[in-house]
């Protein structure tokens, strides 16, 4: 999932920091995707950046 986090903060150009609340969104949901078992870290990527509407396909 860490993998699937850094690759969905580098999509939208951001920073892992830990007083930015849009990487905290990223990262917990990229965790409520990986808790539903998707294991692949792009996929989870391009999941989390979909479902949190910040980078429409």
């Amino acid at each position: 999932m860490t993998l699937a986090f850094h690759d969905a903060l580098r999509s939208l150009s951001l920073i892992d920091r830990r007083d930015d609340p849009l990487a905290d969104l990223v990262a917990r949901k990229v965790i409520e995707i990986g808790a539903i078992g998707v294991r692949d870290p792009a996929e989870i990527s391009k999941m989390a950046i979909k479902q949190l509407g910040l980078f429409p396909e």
